[in-house]
């Protein structure tokens, strides 16, 4: 499963920190394994159950957040300089997390994508950070899977968490009708 997940997702790559990107790779083959889900279905499940029948899949999602950034974060380090401390490795790592939570939050029924009973529960935050916690990820990244959505709104954001909150939403708000 490991090697099917770089294979299909390589930016787990890009987490430089050895330990991080292992533990990193841990909550999602837990997330998939708890889910129900296979490593291919990641093209298949939806990036979100909002709008109905959308074509973007969850792998794009989390690819498109994490390489947009990645972006930010070089533009800002060139423009800032040493004004601004981000750290790529947390920066990665949360948004390759920021929607783990969703493996449990959704379920596929009478092939269907709906939410889970679970998921009537708790949102993917929520869960994320509980998948994430169990796995050793340092406070920073459960932090930025936290606050990413409406649930952090009015908690202070580490710079990490505001690139991933706005990457978020950059790869969401042009989808929706």
């Amino acid at each position: 499963m490991r090697d099917r997940l770089l294979c299909l997702i390589p930016e787990f790559d890009l987490i430089g920190d050895p330990t991080l990107r292992e533990k990193t790779l841990a909550v999602w083959k837990k997330a998939l394994r708890l889910g129900n889900w296979v490593v291919d279905d990641l093209e298949r499940i939806p990036f979100t159950l909002i709008i109905p029948d959308t074509s973007i899949n969850f792998k794009d999602h989390v690819q498109g957040v994490t390489r947009v950034c990645i972006k930010v974060a070089e533009v800002l380090s060139e423009v800032y300089g040493d004004k601004i401390t981000i750290n790529k490795d947390y920066l990665i790592a949360g948004a390759l997390l920021h929607d783990v939570g969703k493996l449990l939050e959704y379920t596929k029924e009478k092939g269907k994508f709906t939410k889970s009973r679970a998921g009537t529960f708790l949102r993917h935050p929520f869960s994320g950070v509980g998948l994430c916690f169990g796995a050793g990820i340092p406070d920073e990244v459960l932090h930025i899977i936290a606050v990413h959505s409406k649930e952090g709104d009015g908690y202070r954001h580490s710079v990490e968490a505001i690139i991933i909150h706005y990457a978020d939403f950059i790869n969401f708000e042009p989808f929706r009708p």
